[in-house]
């Protein structure tokens, strides 16, 4: 017999998201086990918006089974209250579910549930949207939007976009401002909001941010020599990317605003268009995450 914390947990499950064959097997596991848990099959994210709503009261537990994608539209409807998020990633990247301990592993996310600790995390507000992990313009975003676009998913295609837009990558302008003051006026080639350390694939591009310490992490990489990009992705995925001269740092508790020309954005690696001043402030201890047993935090 499950535990009542079992009972009282609904997986959210985009069937469209996710790499074979860990979606196959993970969504082939929770059909195998319908009688056992309560899971809703969604086709949009209006679709999953809704069915949260109309369930609200009768779970505990929302689980997202999908990529980063699925969790922020999960998360959006948990904001501000006490129901707790899980991840069962099915993703590319993962970048969330890998900074929270989350595993493609239903047995080791059950038992992590019946123990229903949680932690209380801060979201990233940007205009009208919400950012968990990561968000900005310039390549991650030019990725974003390439990736987006592509039929096969998966770390070579992720790799393959990435080097194609690198190679068409020029400087653009961007300006951020707190209050009256302007903080930062530079030609660069990305800008990353970040709330965590990682992209996903445990490439981590802000290596001191935490989820939970009230601070924006705001990366900026300057023009450089091509011919250096093999540095950067081995700082990438050593965490030394912040000992670059490229790289700048800045953390702020503050709100502020990003100008840029740039459109083209991602917000937790969904590509998103924005035109005019980007607002950005962080709303402190927002979300109720699960506590996994590979957590850090």
């Amino acid at each position: 017999m499950e535990s009542a914390q079992i009972k009282r947990s609904l997986f959210i499950l985009n069937p469209h998201a996710g790499i074979l064959p860990v979606k196959f097997i993970l969504s082939s596991e929770l059909q195998r086990r319908k009688n056992e848990l309560a899971t809703y099959k969604s086709l949009s994210i209006h679709e999953s918006g809704s069915h949260i709503r109309e369930v609200f009261n009768k779970y505990d537990f929302f689980i997202a089974a999908g990529g980063d994608g699925t969790v922020r539209s999960v998360a959006k409807q948990l904001l501000g209250s006490k129901k707790i998020l899980g991840v069962l990633p099915m993703g590319s990247g993962n970048g969330f579910g890998r900074e929270f301990g989350f595993r493609p592993n239903l047995r080791s996310l059950l038992s992590d549930i019946r123990k229903a600790g949680s932690i209380p995390v801060d979201v990233i507000e940007m205009n009208d949207q919400i950012c968990l992990n990561l968000a900005g313009t310039g390549l991650d975003s030019y990725v974003a939007h390439s990736f987006n676009k592509s039929r096969t998913r998966g770390f070579w295609t992720y790799s393959w976009m990435t080097l194609r837009n690198f190679a068409d990558l020029r400087p653009f302008r961007v300006c951020i401002q707190s209050g009256d003051k302007e903080i930062f006026n530079e030609d660069i080639f990305d800008l990353i909001i970040a709330n965590t350390r990682q992209f996903g694939y445990n490439a981590f591009i802000a290596p001191e941010a935490k989820p939970h310490d009230g601070i924006i992490d705001i990366v900026i990489i300057k023009p450089f020599p091509k011919i250096l990009a093999p540095f950067f992705i081995i700082r990438l995925f050593t965490g030394k990317i912040k000992n670059s001269k490229y790289v700048s740092y800045i953390r702020t508790p503050d709100p502020f605003i990003i100008k840029t020309d740039e459109k083209r954005f991602h917000i937790d690696g969904e590509p998103v268009e924005i035109e005019g001043d980007l607002k950005v402030n962080i709303r402190r201890n927002a979300l109720m995450v699960l506590q996994t047993k590979r957590s850090k935090l």
